[in-house]
């Protein structure tokens, strides 16, 4: 079997959904699907076969106040309104079609960070209810989004237990590997002031998730030594920008442009990714 595997990067996935439209346009669908934060939140629209959706969302609502502005503070929390960005959006402005992902046959897995833990788990993408709530609880950056309750449990982003969930892919079987990344080549994570000074709120009340916020870069850097040493044996296909986008870049031809270089690149190597999927066949 053979794995999508998405980063995040709130507006940086982009490119990815460039990626998967064309990989639809391919006819190809990959049977199992496992991302964190705005990676996964994209790779619902492309398990529901809906090329262009995702690209048509930021275009639209990028710069439009209900989606992301400090006026959401006072009803959101969050400078995203996430009633507007999980429920109307999906459910009335640019619909969402539920019921072909639910026809999706394959794994489809949302990383999400256990508040209580600090340990990163992975929820069934079909259990999607009409507010999105494994959305919410994957995109849930601690400062920036409240926390989420899912099922008895508080989450936040997935990305930081886990920003690449390779292992996770390989855990469950899977033999090669599809992983679109959404930093340029010789990117390295480091420390960043927001986790430390989020480390240190939390720290008294959760410190498990304190300190997977103080090692984030580290478990981040690890990983892409491991996803490097997977394209060198011939065991995943690595996708990632050329340039560094801008995490909440606002400018939409930037954006597009960050969109069309995931869709050419994809498209040039298409076949290999054919190939890709065919030695695991």
């Amino acid at each position: 079997m053979t794995s999508l595997v998405l980063e995040g990067g709130t507006f940086r996935p982009i490119f990815s959904c460039g990626v998967m439209d064309a990989l639809l346009d391919a006819e190809i669908m990959l049977p199992y699907i496992i991302g964190v934060s705005a990676g996964i939140t994209d790779g619902f629209s492309y398990a529901s076969r809906q090329k262009g959706r995702n690209l048509e969302i930021l275009m639209r609502y990028r710069n439009d106040p209900r989606y992301l502005s400090m006026r959401n503070m006072v009803t959101d929390h969050s400078p995203f309104g996430i009633r507007f960005v999980f429920q109307t959006i999906p459910n009335e402005l640019i619909p969402f079609d539920y019921t072909t992902f639910q026809q999706y046959p394959g794994q489809f897995w949302v990383g999400v960070t256990n508040l209580h833990t600090g340990e990163a788990e992975y929820l069934d993408g079909k259990k999607i209810d009409a507010q999105n709530t494994l959305c919410q609880a994957t995109c849930s950056i601690p400062g920036v989004f409240p926390s989420c309750h899912y099922e008895g449990k508080v989450y936040y982003d997935g990305g930081i237990a886990d920003s690449i969930p390779i292992q996770k892919a390989i855990d469950d079987g899977n033999r090669r590997h599809l992983i679109v990344l959404t930093q340029p080549l010789g990117y390295q994570k480091k420390l960043q002031k927001g986790n430390r000074v989020m480390a240190r709120i939390m720290k008294h009340h959760y410190p498990a998730f304190s300190q997977k916020l103080l090692d984030r870069h580290l478990r981040y850097n690890a990983t892409l030594t491991q996803i490097a040493r997977l394209e060198e044996e011939g065991k995943a296909i690595v996708l990632r920008p050329s340039h560094p986008l801008n995490s909440f870049e606002s400018d939409l031809a930037t954006l597009k442009n960050s969109y069309q270089e995931g869709y050419d690149l994809a498209m040039a190597r298409m076949d290999k990714i054919r190939q890709l999927l065919t030695e695991d066949d």
